[in-house]
């Protein structure tokens, strides 16, 4: 659905989003997330003119990652010892191979017949950094220390995502994805919402059926055995906790229920994409063994490490990979490998 949006952003050579052509893209853009977001918002009439603001502010962000010249990084085990990124990224040479025979979606590129002739794919490696405190032997000066505190970075989790026969098909797939990454947060909020109102709708009948028993206890023989004091405290508390579930419910169910709930749920993620997807670019020296580093005088991996952040709390270090088909291990390797850990 997001075909001719995916090639606009993602192929290279457009301008900026102010002329007749992006009008267009907005549009088609518009109607790609209603399709996937919430298509019964095109009950309210004036849907595209509320949603405008939002999707525009979205492509002038993704035309900016899109924009990004990531140089692909050949996955082989050769390049681990001579690309300082490759070893960098993994712990031995090893890795590289058994990296691309686990992934499901390089093994389907390749084994689909259309691409029986094509030798390498290009894909999105995502991987997981992780940082901690180690001690350590460090030169300082003519002084050999021990037990220096340093720190250690490493990479874990590696995965191969949208395999393409070129670059540019790798590019537009990873845009894709990203798009339908807005598109699954504007959609989670919505189904958060309904969610709510249904727990609120739940906990108030709960309270108007805990507060009908309390008024039978009161008028009825509970008053022997308990203090009509402590009833009438009981009735109070929940009558006051049935009074804001009661509003909380008709606001919640007020914002839900109307197109224009939905509409503002879309257009509060698309209008601020970089609080869902940002594309940082940070310089890292590494020694061989993954020691951080200041001093690039020795064997020092060199980089600049790109790292994707989605959400508040989730971040990948990510590289667009070249993935040689003659680097990629026969199933049986796998299999030999993972009965040995049984």
């Amino acid at each position: 659905m997001f075909d001719r949006v995916v090639a606009a952003l993602f192929g290279g050579g457009r301008g900026p989003a102010d002329d007749a052509a992006d009008r267009e893209l907005i549009a088609e853009m518009i109607e790609g997330v209603v399709d996937a977001v919430e298509p019964r918002v095109r009950l309210e009439s004036r849907y595209r003119d509320k949603l405008a603001p939002g999707i525009k502010a979205a492509i002038a962000y993704l035309r900016a990652i899109g924009r990004e010249g990531l140089e692909p990084v050949l996955l082989t085990r050769a390049a681990w010892n001579d690309d300082p990124r490759v070893n960098a990224f993994f712990a031995t040479a090893d890795d590289v191979p058994r990296c691309l025979g686990r992934s499901k979606e390089l093994r389907g590129f390749f084994d689909n017949p259309a691409n029986a002739a094509q030798q390498e794919a290009f894909a999105l490696l995502g991987m997981l950094k992780e940082e901690r405190t180690v001690f350590g032997a460090e030169l300082q000066g003519d002084t050999l220390r021990q037990d220096v505190a340093q720190v250690s970075v490493s990479f874990s989790g590696h995965r191969l995502l949208a395999p393409a026969a070129t670059l540019a098909a790798a590019r537009l797939e990873i845009g894709r994805r990203l798009i339908l990454r807005l598109a699954q947060v504007a959609l989670s909020r919505i189904v958060a919402l309904d969610m709510k109102a249904t727990e609120l709708q739940q906990h108030k009948a709960y309270l108007a059926a805990r507060l009908r028993v309390l008024n039978l206890a009161r008028d009825g023989m509970e008053g022997i055995v308990k203090d009509p004091a402590t009833l009438a405290g009981d009735i109070k508390a929940v009558e006051t906790e049935l009074k804001g579930t009661v509003e909380g419910y008709i606001e919640t169910k007020g914002s839900l229920a109307t197109m224009d709930g939905y509409l503002k749920r879309i257009g509060e993620v698309f209008s601020h994409p970089e609080q869902h997807l940002a594309l940082t670019h940070t310089p890292l020296n590494l020694t061989r063994m993954g020691i951080k580093t200041d001093d690039t005088s020795g064997a020092v991996n060199a980089l600049s490490l790109t790292e994707l952040t989605i959400g508040e709390k989730t971040k990948a270090a990510i590289a667009i990979v070249r993935c040689p088909r003659s680097e990629l291990p026969p199933k049986e390797d796998l299999i030999a490998q993972a009965e040995r850990y049984l």
